[in-house]
């Protein structure tokens, strides 16, 4: 089978990690892979943010239990990298360009055989004062918007077989 469509098809969510760090050219591998992402007129709105820094990671995550409800909980599952991306909102398609840009590094890190997941509520983290501040730090002022967030490390466990897929999934115009 063909290398991609192998990993699109056995690619699944980690959801428990090793606390074994990453080295940073596997991490540069699997962010050169969402800079290669197709975006909507050749734009490239998105951006990523790559956090390796256990403080900060530790913080967004507690952030991110908190919006989701969930205090207390490690909303990244004790994964050691994450990977923000965000768009610029001026372009009309970022949200669907960020989103390829994590396709793409989940896809990657799989490839390079880390674990990988994609995390909601980047947007609402990014909504706030204090991560605001953290992006005009990194010259990220404007319109910026959190897409997502694409934890990374080493799997702690064998992922789980896919679901087998619903028979309704495609539909034929012949």
């Amino acid at each position: 089978m063909n290398e991609v469509m192998k990993a699109i098809l056995e690619r699944r969510s980690c959801k428990k990690y090793k606390p074994d760090l990453v080295p940073q050219e596997l991490i540069d591998q699997v962010i050169e892979a969402g800079t290669y992402a197709a975006s909507g007129m050749g734009k490239q709105s998105p951006v990523i943010v790559a956090v390796t820094n256990r403080e900060l990671r530790d913080k967004l995550s507690r952030v991110n239990a908190e919006i989701r409800g969930n205090p207390g909980a490690d909303m990244f599952y004790g994964a050691p990298v994450v990977l923000i991306v965000l768009a610029d909102t001026s372009v009309p398609t970022y949200v669907y360009d960020g989103s390829l840009v994590i396709g793409n590094m989940l896809l990657a890190a799989h490839a390079l055989g880390l674990g990988s997941c994609w995390i909601h509520r980047a947007k609402e983290t990014f909504e706030r004062d204090e991560f605001r501040e953290l992006l005009k730090k990194l010259g990220l002022e404007g319109r910026y918007e959190g897409i997502g967030n694409c934890v990374l490390g080493y799997p702690a466990e064998e992922p789980k077989a896919a679901a087998s897929r619903k028979a309704s999934y495609v539909r034929y115009v012949k």
